[in-house]
């Protein structure tokens, strides 16, 4: 699979979204502020990429401080200026907050030695290693939900949750892959996640690239193939999770659980603890972005409706808990009751130890 963001020298070296599947283009982010744009604009998308990207412009706006030679309060004010800047790019998915505290708390630690070299060193190993801890933690999880999947049949995703939407393997798409590498035969259907299309156009495609049975559906098919029987299991993906276990998705997901629901077919959520948002009770209180109107009036920049028709587009939705079979994490299984199992399962992740990457700090990259 085609790496989705890597750290680079010269900058965040992004693959543009926008452009698959027709064609394979890379970003090269040289500011903290490109970076921004390219979280706000799609050019990356899915939740923990959204939180590695946003951790790596993160290291490359404090390079550019420190190479200039601000210092104390100074170099602390341009610090908060780039969490910030990245902060608004997008309200929905948790993970790019959790990214940006992660390295603020590195930031704080360390901001007392006085040494840049040293600092600037340490942010940029701490944004590579977000970037390989986030792909351990997909293939931890993957083999979490591996056994959760029927050992044969169909299983229906909705949006993109694989390698595209991460570091790497992905979360929904991780527990697919990781369940047909332990010898389960399963066919994907994949949604075509209107208006942005990330099942048509990206979940599919990589499917595609790693061999694996898919079928590409519209939106309003899944409810025929869930009562129809067609449909064994549903996996997708999550942008944040109450402490309830109420969960933010891409639009349309909220439906497909209830359709799920009626037909008595397992809906499962796989997302890392990075997504969880327990300081929310529910999902009443989760932020849901509104994008412009002319990602659903238009197509590939075409107008496909009347001219100057207004036009609805939330980007996500919330799913209720009660829908919901099981949330797959890093740390395990979570099952009703969510504001129990989940916070369990938030304590048990700190026993967890992931491969370390192997990243120099002694010299800025």
């Amino acid at each position: 699979m085609l790496p989705t963001l890597e750290w680079t020298e010269d900058g965040v070296r992004l693959l543009d979204q926008r452009r698959l599947p027709q064609t394979v283009e890379y970003r090269l982010c040289r500011t903290y502020t490109e970076v921004a744009e390219a979280i706000r604009a799609m050019v990356v998308r899915g939740a923990p990429a959204i939180g590695v990207t946003a951790a790596m412009g993160v290291a490359l706006g404090a390079r550019a401080a420190l190479r200039q030679g601000e210092t104390g309060e100074r170099l602390r004010a341009s610090f908060d200026r780039v969490c910030d800047t990245l902060f608004q790019t997008r309200p929905t998915a948790v993970n790019l907050v959790w990214g940006l505290e992660r390295m603020r708390r590195l930031f704080n630690a360390e901001l007392a030695s006085n040494d840049p070299a040293r600092l600037e060193a340490r942010l940029v190993a701490e944004a590579q290693a977000i970037y390989a801890e986030d792909i351990a933690i997909n293939r931890r999880l993957g083999a979490n939900g591996a056994p959760l999947m029927p050992d044969s049949g169909r299983v229906l995703t909705h949006c993109n949750a694989g390698a595209l939407a991460t570091a790497g393997f992905g979360t929904a798409l991780g527990v697919i892959r990781a369940a047909i590498a332990a010898g389960k035969q399963l066919e994907v259907f994949a949604d075509e996640t209107r208006p942005f299309l990330q099942g048509a156009r990206l979940t599919v495609w990589e499917l595609q690239q790693d061999g694996i049975p898919t079928r590409l559906i519209t939106d309003n098919m899944a409810g025929h193939f869930l009562h129809c029987g067609a449909i064994q299991a549903v996996v997708v993906g999550a942008d944040r999770i109450a402490a309830n276990g109420d969960t933010a998705n891409k639009i349309g997901t909220y439906s497909v659980a209830v359709l799920a629901h009626e037909n008595q077919v397992p809906f499962y959520v796989a997302a890392p603890l990075s997504t969880l948002d327990l300081s929310l009770e529910s999902g009443a209180g989760i932020p849901l972005e509104e994008r412009a109107p002319e990602e659903v009036t238009h197509l590939h920049g075409v107008l496909i409706a009347p001219a100057g028709i207004p036009a609805c587009n939330p980007a996500f939705d919330v799913t209720p808990h009660r829908y919901i079979s099981a949330i797959i994490t890093e740390a395990g299984v979570a099952r009703p009751p969510f504001s129990e199992s989940l916070r369990a399962l938030g304590g048990a992740a700190a026993q967890i130890k992931l491969p370390q990457a192997k990243i120099k700090t002694g010299s800025p990259v």
